[in-house]
């Protein structure tokens, strides 16, 4: 008789909780003891580019993914505005309705302007840092993202320019430029992403955000400033293949933060989860439980 296997995988939860009119869509892992993990996502993707890292990580840490207004599940009502500000307030308000006060973030992309918004109004909170493809400097900008971010919707043309990126080719370049091994990367994430861009509305919102997204920029030096004077632990994972985000603003970090832990993943694009999830999901625990009280 063959020995039984014993596999541990954790249960995920998927709730939803009401904030300021928005009912937010979020899933949930780990022991509720645990310090929190706030886990923060790009765009055009939700909380379900976190599901394989929560299968590798909830059995010992507890991890936390909503989506967005504009994404995923989460519902808005009618006449919301979609700006940074906004995401990060109703994220903000999400905390408090969890009772989340405090909490280590894992900002990827959106996840970085969203999660640095918070990190600056309530420094108190923030327990650690955990950096993926996710920008705060100039010098991680690529050509294509410095051309995306000086588009203007009162300008002729730039906004069909930026819907073409809500196409399924665009979603599909998104995820598969960069990448050394395309079979690494699940066809469900793209497609799964695509499936919500599509839904009425959503591509309104997104060119909304892609338009207020040139605001970031102007609040990177407060974001900079607040890492040098928190100087919160850090750890920054990037896929050097990156279309948008150069492998320039992952060092860029050691600038403000010396004893930053930097990754670079070769082969890896701007999606690093798809491609890297086995060396990302080792560092993020080592980290995780470097955070641990003694």
């Amino acid at each position: 008789m063959s020995t039984p296997l014993t596999v541990s995988v954790p249960q995920v939860h998927h709730r939803y909780a009401d904030v300021a009119g928005v009912r937010v869509f979020y899933r949930e892992t780990g022991p509720a003891d645990a310090p929190a993990l706030l886990l923060l996502h790009g765009f055009p993707t939700a909380s379900h580019q976190f599901r394989r890292l929560m299968d590798a990580l909830g059995t010992s840490h507890r991890l936390i993914a909503p989506d967005y207004p504009g994404f995923g599940h989460t519902e808005a009502p009618e006449g919301f505005t979609y700006t940074f500000d906004r995401l990060a307030d109703i994220i903000e308000g999400f905390t408090e309705a969890l009772g989340l006060d405090r909490f280590a973030l894992y900002v990827f992309d959106f996840g970085a302007p969203v999660g640095l918004r918070l990190a600056t109004r309530h420094p108190e909170r923030v327990t650690g840092l955990v950096v993926q493809n996710g920008n705060a400097y100039e010098d991680g900008l690529s050509d294509m993202a410095r051309e995306f971010t000086g588009l203007r919707r009162a300008v002729p043309g730039d906004e069909e320019r930026v819907r073409g990126l809500f196409t399924l080719d665009g979603t599909r370049f998104q995820y598969e430029t960069g990448v050394a091994d395309t079979s690494l990367v699940s066809p469900d994430s793209w497609t799964l992403d695509q499936h919500f861009l599509d839904l009425p509305g959503r591509a309104d919102a997104q060119a909304d955000l892609a338009f207020d997204y040139a605001n970031n920029l102007t609040l990177y030096p407060a974001w900079q400033r607040w890492l040098r004077e928190h100087r919160p632990p850090t750890l920054v994972l990037w896929g050097t293949g990156d279309p948008f985000f150069l492998a320039a603003g992952a060092k860029a970090y050691a600038r403000d933060l010396p004893d930053a832990d930097i990754h670079l993943f070769d082969g890896a694009g701007h999606f690093a989860l798809e491609t890297h999830l086995p060396e990302i999901a080792t560092l993020v625990d080592g980290f995780l439980t470097t955070l641990r009280p003694n």
